[in-house]
């Protein structure tokens, strides 16, 4: 099947001419900025931070290409992954006229910014072992079917997709596939990141928000073809990272050995945490995870949430979604933490 990106952008964003910042213009040396009406006294709380942010983010992108093994113009970095998630949709998307796939029970924004862009969502149920229903997908798929989302490991049920799954859908699916890796770094399954030359169709989204501890920077990543980086670089906001973001972000990417020890841990606390919750006589299942969180099946979700809260245990009650009824999601914390939990739960009745 020959991929042509250009059908797939929407024409106006096709057409779009970018705004162009004052950091995009200028490339050199320079030691008097008097071109983006900055503060040039500076900040009170920072050096620097007067200053414009590098709108393409170069240096952090020189970092994570380090660590990724790709060229960091593959890369894109987004105010959180759900950036780069509205992003695609207001780029391949027609409002009212496109639609999307997506295989529930999976990642909320999804739809959520589906729904946001005013773009008709398919629906595609997992298998009841949590797998990709690849007859059921490609039966949804139409000419009109610009976007397909694969959640894995998959939230909230924790599981890889089957990787010869995924790999006939980007051989088949008409439109953009989005591999959702949020989860990958507590995987054994390796990344779809290095299945980019083979599939120009293929963006892949990661996070530093799960294993390097940076959620509240909201730091989301796409790696994709150089073709569909630049669209993206086209429709984003200037200036969508801050520096603080940036900087932080490239210090913690130096601490590579401190990340790698905290997975370590979490992957021994999840293991150690599901063998105490199949022992508890309220549990009835114990989902297979190769996530930092566990899916529980349990006797009545509602009930044990509401006596959690009040214990201050504050976990995900996922009982309404689909295939997940009477689950609770349980995010591994700390041993000191796990074992809070374990001790709460001994005393429900």
């Amino acid at each position: 099947m020959q991929f042509d990106l250009q059908k797939l952008i929407r024409e106006n964003i096709r057409n779009l001419k970018p705004y162009s910042s004052a950091r995009h213009e200028f490339t050199g040396k320079a030691s008097v900025f008097l071109d983006a009406n900055e503060n040039a006294y500076g900040s009170p709380v920072a050096e620097n931070y007067n200053r414009y942010p590098d709108p393409l983010q170069w240096q952090l992108k020189f970092q994570l290409a380090r660590i990724k093994g790709v060229p960091a113009e593959n890369i894109f970095i987004g105010n959180g992954s759900d950036e780069v998630i509205d992003l695609a949709y207001r780029i391949f998307c027609e409002p009212k006229k496109d639609n999307v796939i997506i295989c529930p029970p999976t990642y909320g924004m999804y739809q959520v910014s589906a729904g946001i862009n005013d773009v008709a969502v398919r629906k595609v149920n997992l298998t009841r072992s949590f797998e990709l229903d690849v007859d059921g997908i490609m039966q949804a798929t139409d000419s009109n079917s610009k976007l397909l989302f694969i959640c894995s490991p998959n939230n909230p049920t924790g599981n890889n997709m089957n990787r010869a799954d995924v790999e006939i859908l980007l051989n088949n699916f008409p439109g953009i596939v989005i591999i959702d890796e949020a989860y990958i770094n507590f995987s054994k399954q390796k990344t779809f990141i290095q299945e980019l030359t083979e599939y120009p169709n293929l963006i892949v989204m990661q996070t530093l928000s799960k294993a390097w501890g940076l959620a509240s920077l909201r730091l989301g990543l796409g790696f994709a073809s150089m073709d569909i980086i630049d669209v993206f670089n086209k429709v984003k906001p200037p200036y969508n990272i801050n520096e603080a973001s940036q900087q932080i972000a490239i210090d913690a990417l130096q601490e590579t050995a401190m990340v790698n020890k905290w997975i370590r841990e979490t992957v021994h606390e999840k293991e150690s945490l599901a063998s105490e919750l199949v022992r508890l006589p309220f549990v009835k299942k114990v989902y297979p995870t190769d996530a930092n969180f566990i899916l529980v099946k349990v006797n009545d979700a509602d009930g044990l949430y509401d006596y959690l809260t009040s214990n201050e245990i504050i976990v995900r009650n996922r009982t309404k979604e689909i295939l997940c009824e009477n689950c609770l999601r349980v995010t591994i914390g700390t041993p000191e933490e796990n074992k809070k939990l374990i001790n709460i739960l001994r005393k429900y009745e």
